[in-house]
């Protein structure tokens, strides 16, 4: 098996509009398809694509593994997003290697701002 790239990952999604608007408006993501009913958000090497499990007969269960979204500055990014009304879990959590901020979005979704400083 020769594995190319991974070309999105799954966001599962009970509410598609709310969602549509954290993704869009909120995080302020590009998605070519908005208004599709299966959008994908642009993150620069992989989607994220909001898929509604109760469409395809599943059952909905937010990710509780973060995905990391890269950003040039951790506490800049988190206090804008703060101020759009995002809740973070604790505070920015430096690794040694990287500065962390966790949240969540509309869904329940397990949500990270990442920068990685060191080499």
């Amino acid at each position: 098996m020769i594995v190319e790239r991974t070309d999105f990952v799954s966001v599962p999604v009970e509410d598609m509009e709310r969602a549509k608007r954290f993704y869009s408006e909120t995080l302020g993501i590009r998605s070519p398809n908005l208004d599709d009913a299966w959008p994908e958000f642009e993150t620069g090497n992989v989607s994220l694509y909001l898929v509604s499990p109760a469409a395809i007969g599943a059952e909905f269960k937010p990710h509780n593994s973060h995905i990391a979204l890269r950003v040039p500055d951790v506490a800049a990014t988190r206090e804008a997003l703060e101020a759009k009304g995002v809740e973070f879990e604790g505070e920015i959590l430096d690794t040694g290697v990287c500065h962390m901020a966790f949240f969540r979005d509309s869904e329940g979704n397990a949500l990270m701002l990442h920068r990685r400083y060191a080499p």
